[in-house]
């Protein structure tokens, strides 16, 4: 029977045993419980869309010098080269590592650009209850994609470049090399900063 008061309770999964459960909104300073297992329950991210905006739209701030500016600097036989990571891309593939180049290229640029302008646009959109389905095969495309985007990858390319230099290479990281690193942390903090939850919240239930 409704008595008029607004109910404190919602459903919640466990993700440990998977048992689905009513719980009532915790006291201040508290967790709420698995009443089976135990386990910690999830529940809102705090302000999620709002740091979700923020971080993505600080990455993709600094994805345009992290892209322009050369991420590290050779130095052999006297002579310098400053190489972006467009250029790393170009010569790998000149050198005959296709494939290394194509890794690189969806690792470093592309991947990152499609995850970050998703991640910012589902953030300011889901505020609204619109378009969730599409939205929510947005997210599932970015969680799809988001093992590419690792720096480790980029980095492994220069290390091969570099060991075929042997000792004959002196290498020093270039001013592209911060912006970069702040992108890789910055979509990282977007990506766990949102809640897809929050697609569906204005939405009707079935």
């Amino acid at each position: 029977m409704n008595d008029g008061t607004a109910s404190t309770e919602t459903l919640a999964s466990c993700r440990i045993c998977g048992l689905t459960q009513r719980v009532e909104a915790p006291a201040a300073g508290y967790r709420a419980a698995c009443c089976r297992c135990a386990t910690i329950l999830e529940g809102d991210k705090p302000d999620s869309l709002n740091r979700t905006l923020a971080f993505a739209a600080s990455a993709l701030i600094l994805y345009v010098p992290a892209n322009l500016l050369p991420i590290m600097s050779f130095e052999y036989f006297g002579a310098v080269e400053h190489n972006t990571v467009w250029s790393g891309v170009v010569n790998l593939y000149k050198s005959g590592m296709w494939f290394i180049a194509a890794v690189v290229f969806m690792a470093s640029i592309l991947v990152p650009l499609v995850k970050l302008t998703i991640l910012f646009f589902l953030a300011l959109s889901s505020k609204t209850g619109r378009g969730a389905k599409l939205k929510t095969a947005l997210y599932r495309l970015i969680r799809a994609v988001g093992a590419w985007a690792m720096l480790d990858v980029f980095m492994l390319s220069i290390l091969v470049a570099a060991v075929k230099l042997g000792q004959l290479a002196k290498i020093t990281p270039g001013p592209g090399a911060l912006p970069f690193t702040l992108v890789v942390i910055f979509s990282v903090l977007a990506s766990e900063s949102f809640d897809p939850r929050l697609i569906w919240r204005h939405e009707p239930a079935a």
